[in-house]
């Protein structure tokens, strides 16, 4: 009796844990396919990702007040000063880091948008190194050797390479290095309370809302005033439909983010960097099987070369959580509900560090 409860136990676990893969596939897969499919009749991306933010932060309050009302317990809110002093410079690299990747859809095809936005771990390291959040080992250089030789490959004489679109992404790259080096730093400041990332998307939605208006103001205010899609329409089916399209996109940007949140909380981070993987996997193939992205064998050995650099990564991860005692096990659990266990606030503890790490190394395939 005893052997066939664990048995069913074990199935269990793994059905839930494809299911929340599956759950995470749908929705990180979607949102890129989905802003290149936008991209291609509404060329306002910067107006899109604000209009996102602006999804995000009404769901995120929203997830909030209805915990609130239920537990009975009041979320945690932050004074003026710790929030521009604070969470100002993670809002202002995150709107960046996002708003320069869904610029890039306008002139590139999504796997070199895969492939390069893959680069944002060797940034991260670098970045990482800089603020000492890492120690300098010949691991490390291995790995970084490793994604920049793929990322040179993976461009070296494609046939849809566009500079334009490829220089929007990799400084979105770039910026996704300082981006996800600063959200460790501040979610690692325990008195600060923002351990729960949506939370941490709460209070960071307004101010990236705010850091991004000044570009669309410059690039794209003019010709959205002026736009028949929006301001100057004629026809109130075509502004429902463009305006329903981009709710959906806030919709699939707030369901990314709760699916990570989910998948590391009932299975681990490791889980998630091992699910980011492959999803770059999936993504490739299926840019070049719906969309005929042109990939040669030059290219899928860059790609490739890259992926071994972040799985050994991800291994050396997995290694030295292991050295500093095992896997954590999922704390909190319980009996709560999904969406219950999702908002309401944690203890910080000195062992979160590692799964911590292991998350933005995910974090940074987005």
């Amino acid at each position: 009796m005893g052997r066939w409860a664990l048995d069913v136990a074990f199935v269990w676990k793994a059905v839930l844990t494809l299911g929340l893969v599956l759950l995470y596939y749908c929705f990180s897969i979607g949102i890129t396919f989905y802003n290149k499919w936008l991209t291609k009749s509404f060329h306002f991306p910067l107006f899109m990702t604000m209009l996102h933010l602006a999804v995000i932060f009404l769901f995120s309050a929203l997830s909030r007040a209805l915990v609130q009302c239920s537990s009975h317990r009041a979320r945690v809110v932050l004074s003026w000063a710790d929030y521009l002093r604070r969470v100002a410079p993670t809002a202002l690299a995150t709107a960046l880091d996002v708003g320069l990747s869904n610029w890039s859809f306008l002139y590139i095809t999504v796997s070199l948008y895969t492939m390069t936005k893959s680069s944002a771990v060797l940034f991260i390291l670098i970045f990482s190194l800089i603020f000492k959040l890492e120690e300098l080992r010949a691991a490390l250089v291995l790995v970084v050797l490793l994604i920049a030789g793929g990322l040179f490959m993976f461009t070296y004489k494609s046939t849809q390479f566009n500079v334009e679109g490829f220089a929007l992404v990799l400084g979105a790259s770039f910026i996704g290095g300082i981006r996800w080096t600063l959200t460790q730093m501040l979610l690692q400041k325990a008195e600060l309370g923002l351990q729960n990332p949506i939370d941490t998307m709460f209070h960071l939605q307004p101010l990236m809302f705010l850091g991004l208006f000044p570009l669309f103001a410059i690039f794209e205010g003019l010709h959205l005033s002026t736009s028949e899609k929006i301001f100057r329409f004629q026809d109130t089916g075509l502004l429902l439909r463009v305006l329903g399209s981009l709710f959906l996109g806030g919709i699939l940007a707030f369901g990314l983010g709760f699916s990570e949140f989910l998948l590391v909380s009932r299975t681990s981070s490791l889980t998630l960097s091992i699910a980011g993987i492959f999803k770059e996997v999936c993504t490739l193939l299926l840019a070049a099987h719906l969309l005929g992205d042109q990939i040669s064998l030059l290219n899928w050995l860059g790609f490739a070369l890259c992926l071994s650099g972040i799985s050994l990564h991800v291994a050396l991860k997995a290694l030295h959580s292991r050295g500093d005692g095992g896997p954590k096990p999922s704390k909190g659990l319980g009996s709560h509900p999904d969406l219950e266990l999702l908002l309401r606030s944690r203890q910080p503890e000195e062992d979160d560090n590692e799964e911590e790490e292991a998350y933005f190394v995910a974090q940074g395939q987005q």
